[in-house]
């Protein structure tokens, strides 16, 4: 990603998104955003994109081992949902009192 502009993307932490695109592809279930990394264009989400982690043992974790984790998928695939249509949908944002707040496109509804 370039590093002239900070990008600016609709999905927040605590997000309800589904995942358009990949092996995790469901259009019908709606998982939680756990992490976005803005300079990278990319988020962590619940259950999506697991990788295995092999951990040494160490003085917090003594036993060591293979750990699962949720690995990283590019902000493109995915899209918020919403609750009231029951279906992803686009975003707008408006100003409201000196705020900005985003709109899903197909309801309406204010995100919060």
């Amino acid at each position: 990603m370039s590093t002239r502009f900070k990008p600016k993307f609709n999905i927040k932490k605590g997000d309800n998104v589904v995942v358009i695109a990949g092996d995790d592809k469901d259009l019908k279930k709606p998982r939680k955003v756990l992490e976005v990394i803005v300079d990278k264009g990319r988020v962590v989400v619940e259950g999506v994109a697991i990788a295995t982690k092999h951990t040494k043992p160490t003085a917090q974790n003594t036993k060591g081992g293979i750990v699962k984790v949720e690995a990283s998928i590019s902000i493109s695939n995915v899209m918020l949902w919403d609750a009231k249509t029951g279906s992803a949908t686009k975003v707008t944002r408006t100003r409201e009192n000196g705020k900005l707040v985003r709109i899903a496109k197909k309801s309406g509804e204010v995100i919060k």
